[in-house]
Parts: structure tokens; sequence; C-alpha cells
């Protein structure tokens, strides 16, 4: 076995700004790397999670030219945690309202997790704009993938974090953890809010990797974030991201299957099992898979990182 590959060394931003992309929403992005490098644009997770600064690092920064922005309603972006005219086409939209705006004509799309749900839908709807994609920790929002995670599935590997993401919920609402949740993210009660938000953001702070990190319990924990997160999140998926079908992204993988592409997945991922981004491969062969053996669903794993880390690079060498 080879010597894993890391991260590169940490970057800084030559270029950061709000986008106005409508009435409500402005989207903050930054551009770092080469300026006149190969374009990405990383789609972070959630949908909610907004972008951190070890995402400009799974690119070479001679070679790429990294764009990295946060999603409507979290992170830098304003307004914070608002869920008006919040859709999976309105991000969409505001990808191209960026491309656009910085000038790019084709870039590769880089997401992980909800990252990779909106990565390929961009894709499907402007194939002609993506270059590569590269994709981990597959998730395509159908009904039986939140099913495993909010419902029954992952609460019987986890059923300690589990009874805390019970706990806002009274016993009889528990038939619809998503709903019951939606209710109250929703609701007029800012403490039931707070509560419900935390318990949320923690239950998948706390599943998404092998081992346990402290450092991600605080952030998935703090007020900000886990409003943001959880409010976006439990909103897309009360809509069922807003597709058109449950199995939008399977059934329109013939307006992509040209496109170069690796899917990289964690064996062990408890939040978006295997068994998604098999689907995913089984249906669209073309494209490489990298299981990776030791990992769950965090991309910040030794070996995720590693297959993140040389899919870029193969990439940047077409």
């Amino acid at each position: 076995m080879t010597e894993r590959l890391k991260l590169f060394p940490p970057v800084e931003p030559f270029e950061s700004g709000a986008l106005r992309v409508s009435d409500i929403h402005e989207i903050y992005y930054e551009v770092s790397g080469a300026i006149n490098g190969i374009p990405v644009i990383v789609c972070h997770g959630g949908p909610g999670g907004g972008s951190t600064p070890s995402m400009r690092r799974y690119f070479d920064p001679e070679r790429y030219k990294v764009i990295v922005f946060d999603q409507r309603g979290c992170g830098r972006s304003t307004p914070h945690a608002c869920l008006e005219d919040n859709t999976t086409w309105a991000l969409i939209a505001d990808m191209e309202a960026l491309r656009q705006h910085l000038g790019v004509d084709r870039w590769q799309v880089f997401g992980g997790s909800w990252g990779s749900t909106l990565a390929l839908a961009y894709a499907q709807s402007h194939p002609d704009r993506v270059s590569a994609l590269v994709l981990r920790g597959i998730f395509t929002l159908r009904r039986s993938e939140l099913l495993w995670f909010y419902q029954e599935g992952a609460s019987a590997i986890y059923p300690d974090a589990w009874e805390g993401f019970l706990k806002p919920i009274p016993e009889n609402e528990r038939g619809d953890m998503i709903a019951a949740y939606h209710k109250r993210l929703t609701g007029d009660d800012p403490k039931a809010q707070l509560e419900a938000a935390k318990a949320w953001s923690l239950w998948e702070g706390g599943t998404v990797s092998l081992m346990p990190s402290d450092e991600r319990m605080r952030n998935f924990g703090s007020d900000a974030f886990a409003t943001a997160f959880a409010r976006i999140e439990c909103h897309y998926f009360v809509n069922g991201g807003f597709f058109d079908r449950d199995d939008q992204i399977l059934a329109n993988i013939d307006r992509i299957r040209h496109i170069p592409a690796t899917i990289v997945q964690g064996r062990y991922d408890v939040v978006t099992p295997m068994i998604t981004a098999w689907e995913l491969y089984k249906a669209w062969p073309e494209a490489t898979f990298d299981l990776i053996l030791d990992a769950g669903h965090a991309a910040s794993e030794p070996g995720v990182i590693d297959g993140l880390v040389r899919a870029t690079n193969k990439y940047a060498a077409l």
C-alpha cells in the first residue's frame, strides 16, 4: 500500500466577496490558489453546513483556482438561517451566477455528503459547464436515505447518541422525527428552536467519523452553526430536496455519463451508507469508484483525504 496523501498546506484566498443572488440573499465566496489555474467549485455539506478553510486544501494550489462559497442562509452568507427562497434550484442558479461573475467557462465540481447531491444536480442541469466531478459520501436525498439516518437504521449503531436526538421530541411524535423537528425548528419559541437545533446538529456531528472529535462537537453544538445547519437541513428534507421525483439523481445519470468522475466512499459511513454510492456507481460504471476501507463519512478521515487528493491530482493532469 502506498503512503497516503495528505492535505496541501493552508492557503489564503486572494479574492473574496458577497454576491447578491436575489432580493433576499447574498452569498459569500472566496477564491484561492492559482489565478490562472484549473477552476474548481467546492459544494459544502448540510445543506446549511457552510464552508471551512480546510476545503481549499484538497487541491494543488499551484494548479487549481479554488472557488468556495457558502450556500444560502449559512456560513457568511446572509440572511443567516433563512429558509425563504432557499431551494436546490436556487443554489444551482447561485452557482451559475457565481460562475458568470468570476468569468469561468467550465469548472470541476467537488462535493461531499449534501455537497455531492448539489454537485450532481448542478451537473445534470448544466453538463456543458462541468469538466469533472469529485464526489464523496454520496447522498441523493431519497426518502429511504432520510429514514435510515433520522428514523431507524443509524439509531441501532449509535443508540447512545440517538437518545440525545430523541430527547426534544415527545414520544407521541417520534413516528416522524423529521416532521417533529421541522415543527420546532420553524416554530415561534426561540428556546425550543435552539434546543432542537443543537440536538439535530449534535446527532450528525457525533456520527460522521469512525473516531469522535471534540472540536467537531463544539462546532456542531455552537448556537449559530446549529441553528443554520438544522433549520436548513430539515427544510430541505421535509421538501424532498425540492426534486420532481424521489430518485431524481439516479434517474438522470445519462445527462452526465460523459463527464469524468470519481466517487470516494467510506466503507463504514453511517450518515450516508455505502449502498447509495454503490447504486450510483452501478448506474454509472464509467465513473471511478474508490472505496475507503477504514473510513466513515467525514472528509477529514485520512483515507478519504487520500482518495480525494488523488482524484483532484488526476484531473489536474488531464
